[in-house]
């Protein structure tokens, strides 16, 4: 395996994180190889088996995930939503499912938020003061809705984090040379359409730049990937290149 990682936040204590590319795992074709998603008909037993070499490179025993719709609630995920979560894999796999959500926010140590991603934006949020991370699925739809106001918000008001604290990372993901939306004008508000780097391309890597310095993130905390999934398909599940292929897993965790 050799994810994605930041420095920025390797250099943090008691902080684990990755985005893990498409290889490393067991999954057969179109899946191959770390796919980590159970609805797209893969086997469970390759997904179980993925997931388990995941945690163990993390050091954690615990990825918590939640089924993911494309919309804005946020999870708080504690010993209350860990006791009650199902677990859809046996043979000791260490996923542990939560109701629908689109972004995870926890301060329980040893638990990694995992988030699945083929171009969606996985963003990392994390709060050293406070300790304190989330994990964030965004999508050209959660860039509308503006997920990450939302999730900032939570981490505010439920464990008191400064934005000014938090440091953000931005997932390999759907870059600006490939992000075309030929009906954006209906799906893409009008306050989003300066972000377009020529006709029908949007840059979703700047959207969540700006949406988290406007939360009060400092613009200097805030780290892209900066390499398009749709691009580096050698390297990356990509939807829109492959349609039918895997997931990426993202993870952070307090350790």
């Amino acid at each position: 395996m050799n994810p994605f990682v930041w420095p920025e936040l390797d250099a943090l204590p008691g902080i684990v994180h990755a985005v893990f590319t498409r290889h490393g795992g067991v999954s057969r074709p179109p899946y191959a190889t770390l796919n980590t998603a159970l609805s797209n008909g893969d086997d469970p037993n390759a997904v179980s088996e993925n997931l388990r070499r995941i945690a163990s490179w993390l050091g954690v025993p615990v990825l918590a995930a939640v089924p993911q719709v494309h919309g804005t609630h946020v999870a708080v995920v504690d010993e209350e939503l860990l006791s009650a979560a199902s677990r859809p894999l046996n043979n000791g796999c260490p996923l542990v499912l939560g109701p629908p959500a689109d972004a995870l926010v926890t301060a329980c140590r040893g638990v990694g938020l995992m988030i699945k991603v083929a171009d969606c934006q996985a963003v990392f949020l994390v709060d050293p003061v406070r300790r304190v991370v989330a994990n964030v699925h965004c999508g050209w739809r959660g860039s509308v809705g503006n997920i990450l106001s939302a999730t900032v918000d939570v981490m505010r008001t439920r464990f008191g984090t400064d934005p000014a604290d938090l440091i953000a990372a931005v997932s390999p993901s759907l870059g600006p040379c490939c992000a075309e939306f030929r009906h954006y004008a209906i799906e893409i508000p009008h306050s989003l359409w300066s972000f377009q780097v020529r006709p029908t391309y949007f840059d979703f890597w700047a959207i969540s730049r700006h949406q988290l310095a406007a939360c009060g993130v400092r613009s200097e905390n805030i780290h892209t990937a900066g390499e398009c999934t749709v691009c580096r398909r050698d390297k990356y599940f990509s939807y829109r290149g492959e349609k039918t292929t895997g997931r990426m897993a993202a993870v952070v965790a307090l350790t």
